[in-house]
């Protein structure tokens, strides 16, 4: 390799790497950094700069860097050692069940699933504009709010996965729109499969539970747009998550 090819080699990273936005900084950091192994910025076998660097160049916190590299980690895109002479090291071997499904879904699969990204980010936000725009009974507050509660009551991941898509069926289900309640069934059933093929990220869930707390909270207000903007925000941050992890 000559000395002209590792210098242009060594300014990829920081071409690559982008400042990520303060309220959404573990999915975009997983992504980003997914992203850049994926294409070879950090090649197979090299040592991944100091947490401290990464955590600059990306402008996020340490602890938040962290969260994200033991991501990568679980995806079995990384391994760590500790102590002297140690570091972050690509591998790209995944490790867990769900690490090595992603690595076997098939190129038209995975463009199937992102396509399914970019459908529910027009989906749901209008389905929480909708049933923030309606004057809801008693009964439907009701149900909303019992559905947001069984997301933060489920005692594993997956009672919160599945609680989590009733949650979103829910929200469809109060604009009274069979085409609507198709639309978000099917984005959730495809979003269900993405999930399954990652690993489980408590840093992820309790970012999600406090987005769900937001959209509840603005369509039990009746504010519209607070609610579209809520449920945008949430499918982006989703979405950053499983590009990053799914590829």
């Amino acid at each position: 390799m000559t000395a002209s090819h590792e210098h242009s080699l060594s300014e990829l990273p920081e071409a690559v790497l982008r400042p990520v936005r303060g309220h959404h900084a573990f999915e975009a950091c997983v992504e980003q950094l997914a992203t850049a192994i994926r294409l070879g910025v950090y090649p197979l076998g090299t040592t991944l700069p100091p947490e401290r660097e990464l955590a600059v160049m990306l402008r996020v916190s340490r602890a938040t860097l962290r969260e994200a590299m033991a991501a990568l980690r679980e995806a079995g895109l990384v391994e760590t050692t500790r102590g002297r002479g140690g570091g972050t090291v690509v591998t790209l071997k995944p490790r867990t069940p769900s690490a090595r499904a992603a690595a076997r879904v098939s190129p038209e699969r995975r463009r199937d699933w992102l396509d399914a990204l970019e459908y529910r980010r027009i989906v749901e936000p209008g389905a929480a504009y909708v049933a923030a725009a309606l004057e809801l009974s008693d009964a439907r507050r009701a149900q909303l709010e019992e559905a947001h509660a069984a997301v933060i009551d489920a005692p594993k991941p997956a009672a919160h996965r599945q609680a989590d898509s009733r949650l979103h069926l829910t929200i469809a289900s109060l604009a009274d729109s069979p085409r609507l309640i198709e639309a978000v069934t099917s984005v959730q059933a495809t979003l269900h499969e993405m999930l399954l093929a990652i690993p489980v990220l408590q840093a992820n869930i309790a970012h999600s539970d406090r987005q769900h707390a937001v959209v509840v909270k603005a369509i039990l207000a009746g504010d519209a747009d607070r609610a579209r903007r809520a449920m945008e925000e949430h499918c982006d941050d989703t979405a950053a998550l499983l590009r990053g992890l799914v590829g």
